[in-house]
């Protein structure tokens, strides 16, 4: 990706599209710099865990006993959770019946 011409891809998906995209350069060149959003497995964990139980990050968060703004820091890759938290994941993910037993505790 490094080696990549900016102006001739751009140039080449802007004809693609058959439209000027304001913004693509600057996009092109923030991945050419390995610049821009990463998705990390703590993230990616956390988020499959949650939609595997079926729930919203609200429901979600407070099953689990932690502030929604919390969840949505890790679900968006901006805090690593917890050693503890991830081992609960990883068990909610593979056993999502479980979450329920924390809903009456």
């Amino acid at each position: 990706m490094r080696d990549i011409d900016i102006e001739s891809v751009a140039k080449a998906i802007e004809a693609d599209a058959g439209e000027p995209l304001p913004d693509l350069r600057q996009a092109l060149n923030e991945a050419k710099q390995g610049v821009g959003r990463v998705t990390t497995p703590e993230q990616i964990l956390v988020r499959q865990a949650r939609e595997r139980c079926g729930l919203t990050q609200v429901s979600f968060a407070e099953r689990i006993a932690t502030p929604v703004a919390t969840l949505r820091d890790w679900e968006q890759g901006r805090f690593v959770p917890p050693g503890g938290v991830l081992c609960l994941m990883r068990l909610s993910l593979k056993h999502p019946e479980l979450t329920q037993e924390l809903a009456t505790h």
